[in-house]
């Protein structure tokens, strides 16, 4: 009985290992896919696009990961500063590059280079309201780090109408340390 359940194991093992490339490969593909996606969606932008004016307004320390220690002591009002190059499609989702600096939790100077995308739900007069979730990919500058560029990947969401917008980024992380929802206004507009 004992050689049968090493046969039984052994068997299922192999059929597991065999399966690994197939998944690996699948992911692989996909990873090539969204890079793909993104490049074109970049080269879109540069050629035809608005352009975009941020503010950054509010970093709200979610109070359940963090102690009162700490909020009590941290700036909330990063307040700052931002230019990018966007632009809507037809289905009403939104793409853009940007850069922004802003006042930091420890009041010294952020920054952040991004892409991001926002797939819009659009209502309303003529579907000039619109609300969506997406991400943004970039590199933020952080004092505490010696302004090395790090990279990050957040979601993102927001509401809009016309060229008026509001979004916001949340920064996963651990007790005391992250957990910020990143607040701003964006004005889109043509010239």
């Amino acid at each position: 009985m004992t050689n049968l359940k090493k046969i039984i194991s052994a068997t299922a093992l192999t059929s597991l290992l065999s399966s690994v490339p197939a998944e690996a490969t699948v992911l692989g593909e996909y990873i090539e896919s969204a890079y793909n996606f993104v490049c074109n969606d970049v080269k879109s932008i540069v050629d035809e696009h608005d352009y975009d004016v941020y503010a950054p307004l509010h970093a709200w320390h979610n109070r359940y990961t963090y102690d009162h220690e700490h909020t009590s002591r941290y700036n909330e009002d990063s307040f700052g500063f931002g230019l990018g190059i966007s632009h809507t499609l037809e289905d009403g989702d939104w793409s853009g590059l940007y850069a922004m600096g802003f006042e930091d939790s420890n009041y010294h100077l952020e920054t952040f280079f991004g892409y991001g995308y926002q797939w819009n739900w659009t209502f309303g007069d003529e579907n000039q309201w619109r609300a969506g979730i997406g991400y943004t990919l970039g590199l933020t500058q952080r004092h505490e780090y010696k302004y090395i560029p790090v990279p990050l990947a957040l979601p993102l969401f927001g509401v809009g109408y016309r060229g008026i917008n509001l979004q916001a980024a949340y920064v996963p992380g651990v007790h005391n340390n992250g957990n910020v929802l990143f607040i701003f206004a964006r004005y889109q507009f043509s010239l």
